[in-house]
């Protein structure tokens, strides 16, 4: 009897055990929605609808990471159910076999991407054998390669550094080394330092395109959630058009920058309204699936893809509020269909 006791014991405990590691492993039905991201301007209208209570922390959580690399791990993993990235990111991962949809367009980099230089180095034609750090594996390889073909160079004819973009103020400052490829606000601060802007994504339109993507695997466990997060999303893209001042401050801290300063960077994105969004998800083959298979292609040709994913089921437009709920509040959609060229 006494055996018998401690045996069930054991079992309920073992039980308990078991359940709370699966609890640790991943999300469980009511896990908030574990979003990543790190400081980016075009990322920060979802910290802005943070601050002004447009988000509910007991449903939606947001992972503030400081690296595009922890990003790809954090969705590798599943330690977060959706992320902010860049396409092409959203494309090695695909690649790798995480199955993610695109539920959203967040920002198209028009400038706010850069490489900047150490003085006295000037020109591209200055670079060949210097010291370029980059963090490769993700879109500073789409900016390397811009760079090395306007400059006529190949990898090979510079010294390639490879770090994350936490690591890139600290490199610099050190002097080791002589370029970095690098985005807001780290290339602001970089600037600070002296360094000169050599080079910037206002070259390549288009190329550079930051979307919100979930792990399909979950996607049906969030559906209640993810229509607040998008609807939060274009409640702080208006609120940011209609007070910019008070958003600048809002969002200053995330960045670790000034106000003014969050203005200028601002400038160097442009952000898809809603009805840009129904016009790059939806339809037969919407538009965004057409610029993912170019994009694709490219990066394959690039070599910085081994082979170009499948992108038929990319887009998930589902979530997207109705088209009519918030104001047109950027001049990208008159830009739209010439910009999203890769």
């Amino acid at each position: 009897m006494r055996c018998s006791f401690l045996l069930s014991l054991i079992t309920r405990i073992g039980g308990l055990l078991l359940a709370l590691a699966l609890m640790a492993c991943g999300p469980s039905a009511r896990d908030p929605l574990r979003v990543a991201t790190l400081p980016w301007p075009g990322y920060e209208t979802l910290h802005l609808a943070q601050s002004l209570g447009y988000l509910n922390e007991q449903d939606l959580r947001l992972v503030e990471l400081v690296n595009t690399s922890q990003i790809a791990s954090a969705l590798r993993n599943g330690t977060v159910a959706a992320a902010t990235v860049t396409l092409d990111s959203a494309l090695t991962l695909l690649q790798e076999g995480v199955d993610l949809q695109v539920i959203l367009v967040m920002d198209y980099s028009l400038g706010a991407d850069a490489v900047i230089a150490r003085p006295p180095l000037a020109t591209l034609e200055q670079i060949r054998g210097k010291r370029v750090a980059v963090e490769s594996a993700t879109v500073g390889g789409v900016m390397l390669d811009a760079l090395l073909t306007e400059a006529g160079l190949q990898v090979g004819d510079i010294q390639l550094v490879s770090m994350t973009v936490n690591e890139h103020l600290a490199a610099y400052r050190r002097g080791e080394v002589d370029l970095v490829v690098t985005f807001e606000p780290v290339s602001a601060l970089l600037q600070q330092e002296g360094g000169l802007r050599l080079y910037d994504s206002r070259a390549i339109p288009g190329r550079i395109m930051d979307v919100l993507v979930v792990r399909k695997d979950v996607i049906g466990r969030y559906r209640s959630v993810l229509p607040t997060l998008l609807i939060a999303h274009f409640r702080a893209l208006d609120y940011l058009a209609q007070s910019p001042a008070d958003a600048h401050a809002r969002i200053a801290p995330y960045l670790r920058v000034s106000a003014e300063q969050v203005a200028t960077m601002m400038a160097g994105i442009r952000q898809p309204s809603l009805g840009d969004n129904h016009r790059l998800l939806n339809g037969n083959r919407p538009e965004l699936v057409r610029v993912a298979g170019e994009l694709a292609d490219f990066m394959v040709q690039r070599q910085l893809l081994r082979s170009a994913p499948l992108v038929d089921h990319l887009v998930q437009p589902d979530f997207l509020p109705p088209s009519n709920l918030f104001t047109a509040h950027s001049s990208f959609t008159a830009h739209s269909s010439r910009q999203a060229q890769p």
